[in-house]
């Protein structure tokens, strides 16, 4: 059974991601379409959209375009290694990048709360100057 194909205007609708953006991927080496068209257009499998899914979900979190290239490759890899030492040493390098996203988040949502308490201390300032102004009429 073949592969279903996408061009890059589907790719982008379906993950959120520019067309700029996803070109600007493939010239960082971070994903390369699976085929072209006879006409030279992009063409994309589930794999690719999936690679573009988990870049998406990394950059928010800073992680650079090495990180994501390294990761990425570290996960192709652990597709096709079976056991051993390197097999370790790639399954060590993914639980690197799993405490590295925890911490990233946690930090993510300490930015969160400290917004999160300035929003309700303007709702609140808000709140106290309506009274203020309706006790003055």
């Amino acid at each position: 059974m073949g592969l279903q194909h996408m061009q890059i205007g589907e790719v982008a609708q379906r993950t959120g991601l520019s067309l700029r953006t996803i070109r600007y991927y493939e010239e960082m080496d971070l994903v390369v379409p699976s085929a072209r068209s006879a006409g030279g257009f992009r063409l994309y499998t589930e794999s690719d959209v999936a690679r573009l899914q988990l870049i998406k979900r990394m950059k928010p979190l800073e992680f650079s375009l090495d990180e994501m290239r390294d990761l990425l490759v570290t996960l192709d890899d652990l597709d096709t290694v079976e056991v051993g030492d390197r097999r370790d040493e790639l399954v060590s390098r993914l639980e690197m990048y799993h405490e590295a996203a925890q911490a990233r988040v946690a930090a993510v949502r300490e930015q969160l709360d400290l917004a999160d308490g300035f929003a309700s201390d303007l709702r609140s300032e808000i709140s106290r100057q309506k009274r203020a102004a309706r006790s003055r009429r």
